[in-house]
């Protein structure tokens, strides 16, 4: 049994309410666990006085330069000693998940049985940086749950100015939207930089993500340094069969409401069977006797919209890879960015094509590590010396889809770019 709760008035609060609250789970570990009795009276003086009082350090694991995050008490006795000796300490440890955060249940109970033991029994599945936060422990025992989880076959993830852990999404073991394989990116890229990961030795930090397709389930155009998002170059797949079956279960108006309405670039319509065109850029499937459902590919932003909702009847064309870009970040000195265009199509099918990509990145984070300002993401450092000199840094070509939005950029004319990118193909066959 543990010591006896601090009153904790404020707190009590927070579990009146209709949601489960993590003041209930706090207290259930609270029953077994004196170090946790002090957390919750730390965070009742933190509520009451309106202040934080977690303050970094130097903590780690041998042979390791990152993964851990310090945090030492500041409230003190007079005499200097913490108020709240049991948690006098809350260091967290961030362990790398697997790609596609693929876990059995066995491995999550022993997870739960190392952290029962050597620390709070906080656990977070998964931090933004993708990292398991393994939350609440002591200097003492950060090195004895690490050589646990080691002994499972899991590693430090990122933390400090270094390369951070990585995060796929499940990709093609789940998802029929699965454009690469995530799960071998992932892997190749994080065994590659495994040193700047443990190690930190770059300006600031480097995030890499890796989506599918261009639902972008990690949330990496706006958050990843280096987002590699799953896209094709041929036209959509369509399916009639499950086309006729799904406009019969939901009709035209849901058709014409949630489908054709809300393609942003109005590449889709409802045509007579017999109207439709024969381009060779043109999708199109029977709806019903007389009617197709048409897609220009043409016009296509590959907003995989018209695909959620018709999934399998619409599907992402076999000419599959990758689209790159870089720079992506939450808020830090000039606000939030998305990633910029950097490489608009990247196959991903035979081996050197994902050695390609890790080259790619490794130029990307050499150039980042030369030329970044400290403190300074990707993102910010393209804006501060303009996107010119990053691309011709990695050894990029300027491509046209890298302007951003081109059809309300009043310097750049689209028409022609076709017969122009075909009469360079004809010269380039001809030589």
């Amino acid at each position: 049994m543990a010591k006896p709760l601090h009153p904790t008035p404020m707190l009590d609060e927070l579990e009146k309410g209709p949601w489960p609250s993590f003041i209930t789970g706090l207290k259930r570990l609270a029953k077994d666990k004196d170090y946790v009795v002090d957390v919750l009276g730390h965070l009742e003086h933190s509520y009451k006085t309106r202040k934080g009082y977690w303050k970094g350090g130097t903590v780690g694991v041998i042979g390791y330069g990152g993964g851990v995050i310090p945090r030492f008490t500041e409230i003190k006795d007079e005499g200097g000693q913490p108020v709240f000796k049991d948690a006098a300490e809350f260091h967290t440890l961030r362990i790398m998940p697997p790609p596609g955060m693929h876990y059995d249940t066995d491995t999550l109970r022993k997870f739960c049985d190392i952290w029962e033991q050597y620390g709070s029994g906080l656990i977070a599945l998964h931090g933004q940086s993708g990292d398991i936060m393994f939350q609440g422990c002591t200097t003492e025992n950060v090195q004895k749950a690490f050589d646990e989880f080691n002994e499972m076959g899991f590693d430090l993830g990122g933390a400090g100015p270094a390369v951070r852990t990585s995060m796929s999404c499940v990709g093609a073991a789940r998802c029929e939207q699965s454009c690469y394989n995530e799960g071998k990116a992932h892997t190749m890229v994080v065994n590659t930089f495994l040193d700047d990961i443990h190690r930190p030795a770059l300006p600031y930090k480097f995030k890499f993500k890796f989506s599918g397709c261009p639902n972008d389930c990690m949330n990496s155009i706006q958050r990843a340094d280096m987002a590699v998002i799953g896209t094709w170059r041929d036209n959509m797949r369509t399916d009639e069969a499950l086309a006729k079956k799904w406009f019969a279960k939901h009709g035209m108006n849901e058709l014409v409401n949630d489908v054709v309405a809300r393609c942003p670039t109005k590449a889709i319509q409802i045509k007579k069977a017999a109207d439709v065109r024969k381009d060779a850029h043109i999708s199109a499937v029977a709806i019903d006797d007389a009617q197709c459902l048409e897609v220009d590919n043409k016009d296509c932003v590959r907003c995989m919209h018209c695909i959620n909702v018709m999934t399998g009847a619409l599907a992402p064309g076999q000419d599959k890879g990758a689209t790159i870009l870089v720079g992506g970040k939450r808020t830090l000195k000039i606000g939030d960015l998305m990633g910029t265009v950097v490489v608009p199509f990247m196959p991903l099918k035979e081996e050197e094509d994902y050695e390609k990509l890790v080259e790619l990145a490794q130029s990307i984070i050499d150039f980042f590590a030369e030329n970044a300002l400290e403190h300074e993401r990707t993102g910010e450092m393209i804006e501060r010396i303009g996107l010119v000199n990053f691309l011709e840094g990695i050894g990029l070509d300027i491509d046209p889809n890298m302007v951003s939005t081109p059809r309300t950029n009043p310097y750049v004319r689209t028409d022609g770019w076709d017969e122009e990118v075909a009469r360079i193909s004809a010269k380039k066959a001809a030589a």
